[in-house]
């Protein structure tokens, strides 16, 4: 059923405050919960956090006190979104767990707009992504199964397979490589700006976390594999975010914001198999839609412009979180050897990413294949889980 938001009001904005009995939620099961929930929840607590972190620099460039009181209005109402939709991961779930989870969500949310995605130089971005979320699930499963003793395919539930990717060592490049060509705002799908904004803003929260509770780890070997990837998020994040174009005005990226929060609230929705969190999903679309509603005035007001020009006539087809195995085995045979040079992609170790791997790795092995080698020593093998089969990793060739 199509849907378009622009064509729906939702809760006026006076009404949307809640008092702290109705944001004191019920954490979903950890046991027995849909693994697919959990990776929604992840999503839609990066996408709040992105709004609210968009609307403070917003603020702090905007000189009208009216549109000051308007953007603190909506994002106070976004940060309670936020602790609903958070408080909803189980307290009971270890660092490590919702770490897994984390990477479950880059994985199969990154392979799925991957391949939705309409612009080929996008798609290209995306695939090359993925392999490094593919690759650190497969390092902190080893991590996980070292440290608590226990398996990721508990977590992950056989959904997602966990298995080397691109190998987290070749994930450091030098920061100049990291810089992507953005889409023209003029002439990029709708959706291609839906899907540019959505995977940044879930990076951005991997990447933050990581650099949150990495050093919570008593462990050593723990600290430095968070430390690690953490560093790989911070590429991430510069990579997709330089996706987007940044001719679009404050007001345009302030109704993208909004429309997205629509569109994925929208399309989880659908798909939510527990019915107290689908019932979430359904009160924050309908605060989202009266949000949009404030941005797309702005924009007219502000801007001269109707949002309508900009955004996509009704919401595309739902973003859905699915298994995708047989995409990915399909990437690793074709695209495992990749690396960056400029704003594309080579197969050959040229000089800039020699050198960065040079000064990472001049005093000792990276902590990533640490973990790999303490597992190994514990256990007499690497964890892994697959359905079938098995792929071989090739190094990247050298000039």
């Amino acid at each position: 059923m199509t849907f378009n938001p622009l064509e729906h009001r939702g809760i006026p904005l006076d009404r949307q405050l809640r008092d702290w009995r109705e944001l004191a939620v019920e954490p979903v099961d950890p046991d027995r919960g849909d693994p697919y929930t959990r990776c929604r929840i992840i999503t839609m607590n990066g996408i709040e956090i992105e709004a609210m972190l968009f609307s403070h620099h917003f603020a702090r460039h905007c000189p009208d006190l009216d549109v000051k009181r308007t953007l603190a209005r909506v994002r106070y109402i976004e940060a309670q979104q936020q602790k609903a939709v958070n408080w909803l991961l189980p307290g009971a779930s270890s660092v490590l767990e919702t770490t897994i989870s984390y990477e479950q969500v880059a994985v199969d949310l990154t392979a799925w707009i991957a391949r939705m995605e309409p612009d080929p130089y996008l798609t290209q971005a995306y695939q090359f992504g993925v392999l490094e979320d593919f690759d650190h699930l497969y390092r902190y499963a080893n991590l996980y199964e070292m440290i608590e003793h226990r398996k990721a395919e508990e977590i992950v539930d056989q959904l997602t397979e966990v298995m080397p990717g691109r190998p987290t060592p070749l994930h450091h490049r030098d920061p100049v490589d990291n810089v992507r060509e953005p889409y023209d705002r003029r002439g990029a799908n709708p959706l291609s700006k839906l899907h540019a904004l959505t995977v940044m803003a879930a990076e951005q929260q991997t990447m933050n976390f990581y650099l949150n509770v990495g050093p919570t780890y008593m462990e050593p070997i723990a600290r430095q594999l968070y430390q690690e990837i953490g560093m790989i998020e911070e590429e991430h994040v510069t990579h997709y975010e330089s996706l987007i174009d940044p001719g679009e005005t404050w007001w345009e990226q302030l109704v993208h914001h909004e429309y997205n929060e629509c569109y994925l609230y929208h399309s989880f929705i659908e798909q939510e198999s527990d019915a107290r969190v689908r019932a979430i999903w359904e009160l924050h679309l309908n605060m989202e839609l009266e949000h949009l509603r404030l941005a797309c005035d702005l924009m007219r007001r502000h801007d001269g412009r109707d949002p309508a020009e900009v955004l996509a006539p009704e919401l595309p087809n739902v973003l859905t979180f699915e298994p995708n195995k047989q995409y990915l085995r399909e990437l690793i045979a074709t695209q495992l050897d990749l690396t960056t040079l400029g704003t594309g992609y080579v197969r050959e170790a040229h000089e800039r990413f020699e050198r960065m791997q040079q000064a990472l790795n001049s005093d000792g092995m990276p902590p990533s294949d640490q973990v790999l080698d303490a597992h190994r020593e514990m256990f007499g093998r690497e964890y892994r889980l697959q359905t079938e089969g098995e792929h071989p990793v090739p190094a990247l060739r050298e000039n």
